[in-house]
């Protein structure tokens, strides 16, 4: 198992900044996701490491050796790293079987006949693709394909595996299985990953830590749950999982700090925060409010129901609550009438500075200005 080491990475398009001097490790046998939106900076980040491209400054270092170091000029190449890499696009050739596109891999290491069929076998093997070491890749499913793409990167044992998007190409039930066999085959074999994503049921799912990346910058690093339950910034909390951000206003009274949102009654919040007291940005997580039928002391605000989605176990419910339109889930069975009552956990509200409004896509923004009629 080895160790992975950036620090104050960058990548400059002439005036674009793809990436603005990132650092990061990432522990021996760890499974560590980049997640973030198109254009954030993870596939380069990606790329610099795999050393298909150099990059503006910073330092890479593999286990104790460096790869790349801009102060000296150091850039190793890429086949000499020993780094497996599997795209987005499987890339199998078609006219070779299984055994044959794992076993091209290894030729080009010099590493045949027996000891060649061994480590084609064990790779096999570990994705559970053995039985299909004879087909061509125009007889296995997409799955299939991608099991034996990652047997390929696996097959010359590479000191770190790293995974561009390898799940996208495939339907919601075949991603979800992928999920799981991705997450034991990291079990079984320790190696190191680096895994690049925009989907967070992946990176929480699989994820040992999460980098999550905004505009050539790390917005956060942290465990799953903290990532989730503690966004660092307003964009962690709008990007990872489903969040209703709110304009609202902060405010101090006898009993501690609370928050106003629209016309709201003030609402107690459990966490602290050093911002003043005026306008601030709100997120709350739509399956921590539920709606009740009768008010039920603080934190309790009347709402109107303005449509209802029915998503198989769980049912969205988009509110009129307080001048603002609030995103609640909800069990599907539970009867929502045209009229009531929310309660919203202190512990659920999180208040960022306003101008943090500015780190949101334009679509998020746009909701801001959305208004109940």
């Amino acid at each position: 198992m080895t160790s992975l080491t950036v620090r104050n990475l960058s990548r400059h398009f002439g005036a674009f900044k793809a990436l603005e001097g990132i650092s990061f490790d990432v522990r021996a046998g760890e499974f560590l996701t980049l997640l973030g939106p198109s254009g954030c900076g993870k596939s380069t980040t990606l790329t610099a490491l795999a050393g298909l491209d150099r990059p503006t400054g910073g330092l890479i270092q593999i286990g104790d050796r460096t790869v790349f170091d801009s102060e000296t000029n150091t850039f190793v190449d890429a086949q000499f790293r020993n780094l497996g890499l599997m795209f987005q696009s499987y890339a199998l050739w078609p006219h070779m079987t299984v055994y044959k596109n794992l076993d091209f891999t290894l030729e080009l290491r010099r590493i045949r006949g027996s000891a060649a069929r061994q480590r084609i076998e064990q790779a096999l093997d570990m994705v559970d693709m053995l039985e299909y070491i004879q087909r061509y890749p125009g007889e296995l499913s997409g799955g299939q394909q991608q099991r034996v793409a990652l047997a390929r990167t696996l097959v010359y044992q590479p000191e770190i595996l790293l995974l561009d998007e390898p799940l996208s190409n495939l339907d919601a039930k075949l991603r979800e299985k992928a999920r799981l066999w991705l997450g034991d085959l990291h079990k079984k074999t320790g190696v190191t990953m680096v895994y690049v994503t925009h989907d967070q049921a992946e990176a929480l799912s699989l994820s040992d830590r999460i980098i999550v990346m905004n505009r050539g910058r790390i917005a956060q690093i942290g465990a799953p749950l903290d990532v989730y339950e503690q966004p660092a910034d307003l964009f962690v909390a709008d990007f990872v999982g489903a969040s209703n951000i709110l304009s609202g206003t902060l405010l101090r009274d006898g009993s501690g700090r609370k928050v106003r949102i629209g016309n709201s009654p003030l609402l107690d919040m459990a966490t602290q925060t050093d911002l003043p007291d005026g306008p601030v940005m709100v997120s709350i997580r739509p399956e921590a409010i539920s709606p009740v039928a009768e008010p039920s002391g603080k934190n309790s605000i009347p709402y109107m129901l303005h449509a209802r989605s029915y998503l198989g176990s769980r049912a969205l419910l988009v509110l009129d609550v307080a001048g603002s339109v609030i995103r609640v889930e909800t069990d599907a069975k539970t009867p929502n009438a045209e009229a009531g009552h929310l309660f919203i956990p202190p512990e659920a509200i999180r208040v960022f500075p306003l101008e943090q409004a500015d780190l949101l896509p334009a679509e998020s923004r746009g909701d801001l200005l959305h208004t109940a009629a």
